[in-house]
């Protein structure tokens, strides 16, 4: 008789059970009491297949293990809406998240798994000015809510100096958690652009290699990021950073192209009026070939052969075909060194090619970008911001007219800015989405930032936001706030209780009552969504039935949560529930018999 219904989720999923599950699912005899035998693999192997020892290829770094460990465990916080600090909620896809980016990773993992099409993020560069996360590997979210508490909701952090002995090393212990959990996002198309300088490029590159896969390395991108050369610098005047680029799986990604510009459509003309419209003339010859030198006769009379040095760029059969075809050109006086007809109207549909060379005249620069925000929000709000154009470059390589952009070092908000911005660049405003992440980090006291009201990065970000959409005023351009916070749910503590009583009491207490002490509703709504796996935009609204309940809503499959201290099998069947929905309530609303009946033929969870 089944009288015990399972749980709702309290926390995010548990990575390391999720992976150990997979090894299962293919290797079953090398996991045996819920643990990865090593031996058992290593015979099965017979040592071929099997690195050990210290010798071998990789990157170590004091502090790697926290790293892993910050992975393993589980996020038990939750997000909270914040309507008030949102723009077009009601009709909106778009998500802003304010809180620590690896925390809200965590929560994001159940839902949003494999449906990112692109991540663009702006880590910071480890410069010794810039700020290093700092992660509490022990005590889950406690030190961030300390941190906020302490700093009246912003986090004040301190600078990673090279007199820190792991300068290198926090830094690699904060991005490797972050990129993992990120890579899980991504579709299995999916494609990730990070901006870095030469501070972390190659430890970054090597950590990211280890994540994805070198396999899935696709370009170290050169951003021409700076115009003017500095006189005072002591050695060379860095005028560059990089944008790595790395797929999900390469072999899924087709083609990383940008659409054709009409500037690039205008090189083709019809000075002969051609009938088959425009072209573009391309010489016959090349700078290098394997085929020998050869003399050829057009039909026209024009003797051709390769200048000295050069070599046919068609081999005799295809130049005689393309005579044939009238595809050359000569010059109207026939003079003209030939060459071959590019037609227009021929070119692939799929777009065309980028170097990994992006030059400021095409994506901008600093200077261009600090303008850029000026333009928004006033002069000194933020420093050194990214480009809209830069990120827009990434987005068209990567992305689909209703892709998902994630980013989650959200900074001033660039990310979201250039997907409003070039969703409403065609005539057709395109539909692309976007989540951005962005920690309550305090701006410094003497800062025009500050000065102007925005006490926190997140701040300038929403606002920066905001202000661009009114700017773009076409497409989505609104946004669903939310705020990282405590959990609802109880959470079981008895350290440094000896006592038994006071053991048994506080069991009582966690079991009678799951939730915090004058826990709101609708934010323990938000809560079991999140942790069920439902979108942050399904809609929710409460029914004024018996049950009083909350019903979410999320595609073809909804979910009704009740806080009501009774709940009869009547009541339930009034809700007409299918096969997708899930009902929640308390486990003590339900008495033995009425589990038992509702369990046979619908989802119950309990809180």
């Amino acid at each position: 008789m089944k009288k015990y219904l399972e749980k709702v989720a309290k926390t995010s999923e548990n990575i390391e059970n999720e992976n150990l599950q997979k090894l299962r699912a293919v290797f079953p005899n090398f996991v045996k009491d819920g643990q990865v035998d090593f031996d058992a693999l290593q015979k099965f192997f017979d040592k071929e297949g099997i690195l050990s020892g210290e010798e071998k290829f990789g990157l170590n770094w004091a502090g790697k293990s926290n790293a892993f460990k910050a992975i393993r465990t589980p996020a038990i916080g939750t997000l909270v809406p914040q309507p008030e600090e949102s723009k077009n909620w009601d009709s909106t896809e778009n998500v802003f998240i304010e809180g620590d980016n690896l925390e809200v990773l965590k929560l994001l993992q159940k839902n949003y798994r494999e449906k990112i099409k692109m991540i663009y993020i702006d880590p910071p560069y480890n410069t010794g000015k810039d700020f290093v996360y700092k992660d509490n590997f022990t005590q889950d979210v406690s030190d961030y809510y300390e941190q906020t508490g302490q700093t009246k909701g912003g986090i004040k952090m301190t600078a990673n100096t090279e007199k820190n002995g792991r300068y290198h090393s926090d830094w690699l212990t904060m991005m490797y958690p972050r990129l993992f959990l990120g890579r899980n996002l991504l579709k299995d198309d999916g494609v990730i652009f990070v901006s870095i300088d030469d501070n972390e490029v190659a430890n970054l590159r090597m950590i990211m290699d280890e994540i994805f896969g070198e396999e899935n390395f696709v370009a170290q991108i050169v951003w021409h990021s700076k115009y003017t050369v500095a006189n005072d610098t002591r050695y060379l005047s860095q005028q560059h950073e990089y944008v790595l680029c790395y797929a999900k799986n390469k072999e899924n990604i087709d083609k990383l192209r940008l659409p054709r510009t009409q500037k690039m459509d205008d090189r083709y003309t019809n000075p002969d009026n051609d009938p088959r419209g425009p072209w573009k003339a391309t010489p016959l010859h090349a700078k290098s070939g394997n085929g020998e030198s050869y003399t050829y006769i057009f039909s026209n009379g024009v003797k051709w052969k390769a200048p000295q040095g050069r070599y046919p760029r068609y081999g005799l059969i295809t130049l005689r075909r393309l005579d044939e075809e009238n595809r050359l050109w000569f010059g109207k006086d026939l003079k003209t060194t030939p060459s071959v007809k590019t037609y227009l109207s021929e070119l692939s549909t799929d777009g065309c090619v980028s170097g990994d060379v992006w030059h400021f005249d095409d994506v901008g620069h600093t200077h261009s970008s600090n303008e850029e925000l000026a333009d928004v929000l006033g002069k000194g709000m933020f420093d050194n911001p990214k480009p809209t154009r830069l990120v827009m470059k990434a987005i068209q390589l990567s992305c689909n007219e209703n892709d998902l952009v994630l980013d989650f070092f959200g900074g001033s908000g660039t990310t979201a800015h250039a997907v409003m911005q070039l969703n409403a660049k065609k005539e057709g405003v395109e539909n692309r989405k976007w989540i951005c992440v962005q920690l309550p980090e305090v701006t410094d006291e003497d800062s025009e930032a500050y000065k102007a009201g925005y006490k926190t990065i997140a701040e300038i970000s929403r606002e920066r936001i905001r202000r661009a959409g009114d700017k773009i005023k076409k497409g989505d351009i609104g946004f669903k706030s939310y705020k990282l916070s405590t959990s609802n749910y109880r959470q079981w503590n008895v350290s440094g209780v000896q006592n038994e009583k006071e053991i048994l009491k506080t069991s009582k207490l966690f079991l009678e009552n799951p939730l915090v002490d004058k826990y709101d509703e609708k934010s323990v709504v938000y809560e079991i969504l999140l942790k069920e796996g439902f979108d942050l935009n399904s809609k929710i609204e409460q029914q004024k039935s018996d049950l009083k309940s909350w019903i979410v809503i999320d595609g073809d499959k909804n979910l009704f949560v009740t806080f009501v201290e009774n709940v009869t099998k009547e009541q339930v069947e009034k809700l007409g529930l299918s096969e997708n929905d899930t009902f929640v309530c308390f486990d003590s609303s339900l008495d033995d018999t009425t589990k038992v009946n509702l369990g046979r033929y619908i989802n119950v969870k309990v809180i």
